[in-house]
């Protein structure tokens, strides 16, 4: 005999407290089709949302910096993506997602994270070794 009353607990639990993550909002776009986009003539916009000191101690080549703290006062710089979408990352995953809020507040389209953030793009493209 099947006990429904604990299956239905436990479903309902699993509903309340399984909300979707922020991050599940926008797009995610794999470290090897990031590498693949960056090669076309007009690539989107690779935002890096990190501190100085994060970006300084590496990055995707060719990203744009500006800290998750000052995007706010400087949408406007990045008027001219916003035909062509953005690609956002940080050192995990959250402060970029912020980024897209405030760009897709801000009306910009075609917003996507780069999924696993900095730690994965390391993990799939290590820093040539220094000579």
């Amino acid at each position: 005999m099947v006990h429904v009353r604990p299956f239905v607990a436990v479903l309902l639990a699993a509903l309340l407290f399984s909300t979707p993550t922020l991050a599940d909002d926008f797009a995610k776009v794999a470290p090897a089709e990031l590498a693949a986009a960056l090669g076309v003539p007009e690539p989107p916009l690779l935002l890096d949302v990190r501190t100085d000191e994060e970006f300084a101690g590496g990055h995707v080549p060719g990203a744009l910096q500006i800290p998750i703290q000052e995007l706010p006062d400087r949408v406007d710089e990045l008027e001219a993506f916003k035909s062509r979408g953005v690609i956002a990352y940080c050192e995990s995953g959250r402060r970029a997602t912020r980024a897209l809020e405030v760009l897709r507040d801000a009306g910009f389209g075609n917003l996507r994270l780069l999924e696993g953030s900095m730690k994965r793009w390391r993990e799939e493209h290590p820093p040539a070794p220094a000579d």
